[in-house]
């Protein structure tokens, strides 16, 4: 299985920027897309980023142009850099994998997630 831990999270103003970091270790053989989700207070979870094995990104249209995934495979983590946040950006970010790793004694493909993290944007 795959474990994921977020970093980064915490308080800024509007206008502000915050780097998150999601890290992936276990018995990992292949990971084929990392990204990114976030719940707000009274909302449900939406999707805000994602990249690929092949380096193709995908962006929900509310962080675009604001918001840049990357990721650094020798490491096996990924990164969000987010500039210009709002208070709209104030959620809890969970950190998420697509990839093959070792679940018992058997090799399986899955998504796994991490325990999340809280973004505040806030004056």
């Amino acid at each position: 299985q795959v474990q994921l831990v977020e970093s980064g999270g915490g308080l800024v103003q509007p206008g502000g920027s915050l780097r998150l970091s999601c890290a992936a270790s276990g018995s990992i053989f292949s990971i084929y897309a990392m990204g990114w989700y976030r719940q707000a207070p009274g909302k449900q979870r939406e999707f805000v980023a994602r990249i690929t094995s092949g380096n193709s990104t995908n962006y929900a249209d509310s962080v675009k142009g604001r918001f840049t995934i990357s990721r650094d495979n020798a490491k096996n983590t990924v990164h969000l850099q987010m500039n210009s946040l709002k208070s709209e950006d104030t959620a809890v970010y969970f950190c998420y994998s697509l990839s093959e790793s070792r679940h018992g004694l058997a090799a399986q493909i899955g998504n796994s997630w991490g325990q999340g993290t809280q973004v505040t944007v806030s004056s």
